[in-house]
């Protein structure tokens, strides 16, 4: 890597890794310049013009394309043909309801303990809870 050109720059530097992941998905050299140091301290970043992504100046063009792709439709698309082909759906133990959700129990007394005392006294637990009977398990 030779003639190097700043392509973008990002406060964070997981943007800056996003960013770089699609551009080496799409074969193009990427170096990301100020990473460590903004993440040692995030008030650096904008003192140092925050992290820097550089590329090759002939991958300039391919480099900006990639980046102004916005995959968001794709993703929506994929999630939305998975989640109708699963087969792992989960029902309830109590009435045999298909409608549950992960649930967190115990989760406001512990928040409320944790904001009056500075830490929280009351354990909590993940789980499933049923919308239609409202059983918990985990």
């Amino acid at each position: 890597m030779t003639n190097l050109v700043v392509i973008a720059t990002f406060s964070f530097p997981l943007e800056a890794q996003i960013a770089r992941t699609s551009l080496e998905s799409a074969g193009i050299e990427v170096l990301v310049a100020d990473e460590h140091t903004i993440n040692m301290d995030w008030l650096y970043s904008n003192a140092m013009g925050g992290v820097r992504l550089l590329v090759e100046s002939e991958d300039v063009d391919e480099a900006r394309r990639v980046l102004g792709t916005d995959f968001s439709q794709d993703v929506d698309e994929n999630f939305l043909v998975n989640e109708k082909n699963a087969t792992d759906v989960i029902h309830c133990r109590r009435c045999g309801s298909d409608q549950v959700y992960a649930f967190t129990k115990g989760e406001p007394p512990t928040f409320l303990t944790f904001m009056l005392l500075g830490l929280p006294l009351v354990f909590y637990k993940h789980g499933q809870k049923c919308k239609d009977c409202g059983a918990f398990w985990y």
